[in-house]
């Protein structure tokens, strides 16, 4: 296999991972890594002073996601981070119900169970 050709089966073959830690405080952390037990330690043993996590250790990885493409991975981290809490840890749980009602529409000019005006 020419170098390239190494090169891109190489990149093919990469994983991914997008995570969910539950922090010391009760707040969740979402991000992405190609190495999940590295970034796992670095969260735990606070290598960033200025990262989120610091001062929220020690930390629980709940969640974990692999990816074979890393546009996939950042499209879905980018989603779950913008979820609430309990949508996160619903996922964590593998709770696939309450992520459907926590995933409805709760807009009031959409809401299925809105109140019916008289």
């Amino acid at each position: 296999m020419s170098g390239r050709a190494q090169s891109r089966h190489y990149q093919i073959m990469k994983q991914y991972y997008v995570y969910i830690l539950v922090c010391a405080d009760g707040l969740t952390y979402t991000g992405i890594t190609d190495n999940l037990a590295r970034r796992f330690s670095e969260h735990q043993n606070g290598l960033n002073k200025t990262a989120f996590t610091y001062k929220r250790r020690p930390v629980q990885l709940i969640f974990q996601q692999e990816f074979n493409d890393v546009l996939q991975a950042i499209y879905f981290e980018k989603k779950i981070k913008k979820w609430s809490a309990k949508k996160k840890l619903a996922l964590a749980e593998g709770n696939l119900n309450l992520l459907q009602i926590l995933s409805e529409c709760r807009n009031a000019s959409h809401y299925k169970y809105k109140p019916k005006h008289e």
